[in-house]
């Protein structure tokens, strides 16, 4: 192709022609995060579709710049490429962008509601030209959705597994770019997991409460939502250059290949050199349906249940404050008042003393340090003098607390039955302080987690 033709070739024309100057033109599909090379330049790589070719093809940029890097704002915008080449690495076909001759333009994609024919972004030597209008303005008209859908299968977070890598579409809450760090969330409880503690030493090396180096301040738990788990996303390591704060905040984006993995009992996300993403426009089907699916959980009286509780007895939720409703504990956490009762479902994950000679101070006195969790935080939570005796309904008897104990953490003694962990109903009260517990090997029948033994 001559550099004075600025014919467009589809896509499944143009990936035959190895080595050879296009023009190529179609909608995005997902993007990676920009990235510092070893070099000079700065990297990401587009993927755009047309009606030719489903599958699309890899545009590879390299720039001066993280903020010379294209910036798509939803999938399905246009993007129009002038005079890029079509190269093969090791077996792969696709466009490379050469900034000393290539350009490229942004445009909003279908449904836009900017008539006039306006690029977003632009590169330096992009030139308008009257004829591409007509062009952009018949792909805007065509419906890409169900094409790009079925691109990627995507999954909600109550049904990632360990280990697993799987596509989701998340609203990102908060990005900490000193931690290198997202916060992410889709309305879904992530399932629990197994705690493999060493319990008699829970004191000298306890369980953490969150991932992030130290805890977020209350008004940024404020912003996030109440009901649903609000994951935490690293960046994998070796990978600290990528451009983390090129992420908005209160954006959806639907995230590729993600590693999801345990990380001190707690559920964590990875972004990998392989993991790709796009922002979604609040209107797309999987965006409302995630937002549906929490705005009827925040109203109703057992949405603030985790989901890997439904269906349950009624009785389960009898304690002696019968009209408080659940909550969870990100409610807690952000509760305007300093002294207030909460009425929670939640697992006890850790407590300490492990002992149950030493529930008690010298003086007789009960004082525990119960560590807490539900699909929204983790917490501490203490047990101290007569509401120890309530807790315990009294007992005294070592062996009677140590079995009791051991319902509570889901700590099995018989070989001959499978091992569990157990949810267990409490009432908190001032800040903390756990005021009352109902039938607890009731519970634990009744609600039963895969947990390893100490």
């Amino acid at each position: 192709m001559s550099g004075a033709d600025y014919t467009f070739m589809k896509i499944a024309d143009a990936v035959s022609c190895i080595n050879q100057r296009v023009n190529l033109i179609g909608v995005a599909v997902d993007t990676t995060l920009p990235k510092s090379t070893k070099g000079t330049d700065c990297f990401c790589a587009v993927r755009i579709i047309d009606e030719s070719l489903p599958s699309g093809i890899h545009i590879h940029f390299f720039l001066p710049t993280m903020e010379d890097l294209p910036a798509i704002e939803n999938v399905g915008d246009i993007v129009l490429l002038y005079q890029v080449v079509i190269s093969t690495w090791p077996d792969d076909v696709y466009a490379m962008f050469n900034k000393k001759f290539s350009s490229f333009a942004i445009f909003e994609g279908r449904g836009s509601s900017i008539k006039e024919l306006v690029p977003y972004q632009i590169s330096a030597r992009y030139e308008p030209r009257e004829k591409d209008k007509k062009v952009i303005v018949g792909l805007r008209k065509c419906s890409f959705g169900e094409r790009i859908k079925g691109l990627y299968e995507t999954f909600f977070l109550r049904e990632i597994k360990e280990g697993g890598h799987f596509n989701v579409i998340l609203h990102i809450s908060q990005v900490k770019e000193d931690e290198w760090m997202l916060f992410i969330w889709d309305g879904s409880d992530t399932n629990p997991v197994s705690v493999e503690a060493k319990y008699d030493n829970a004191m000298q090396n306890p369980l953490p409460l969150m991932l992030e180096p130290a805890p977020l301040s209350r008004d940024i738990l404020c912003t996030f939502p109440v009901v649903g788990t609000v994951l935490r996303m690293v960046i994998d390591q070796g990978q600290e250059k990528l451009g983390i704060k090129f992420i908005k905040c209160n954006r959806w984006m639907k995230f590729i290949n993600i590693r999801f993995e345990v990380h001190a009992a707690l559920w964590r996300a990875v972004l990998t050199p392989t993991s790709k993403l796009c922002y979604l426009p609040d209107d797309d089907y999987s965006v409302m349906n995630r937002q549906r699916i929490y705005k009827e959980r925040v109203p109703t009286r057992y949405g603030r249940m985790p989901f890997s509780c439904f269906y349950w007895p009624s009785s389960i939720t009898e304690t002696s404050h019968p009209d408080a409703n659940l909550v969870t504990l990100m409610d807690v956490l952000t509760y305007p008042e300093v002294t207030y009762k909460f009425k929670c479902l939640v697992r006890v994950v850790a407590l300490a003393p492990w002992r149950p000679e030493d529930f008690r101070s010298p003086s007789g006195v009960y004082r525990m340090q119960l560590t807490l969790e539900d699909p929204t935080a983790r917490i501490h939570a203490f047990l101290f003098d007569k509401d120890g005796d309530k807790f315990f309904e009294n007992r005294e008897s070592v062996d009677e607390l140590t079995k009791m104990r051991d319902v509570l953490l889901g700590v099995n003694r018989d070989p001959t039955v499978e091992l569990m962990g157990s949810l267990t109903l409490l009432v908190l009260a001032d800040h903390g302080c756990i005021d009352y517990r109902r039938s607890l090997s009731y519970w634990v029948r009744t609600f039963a987690f895969p947990r390893n033994e100490n």
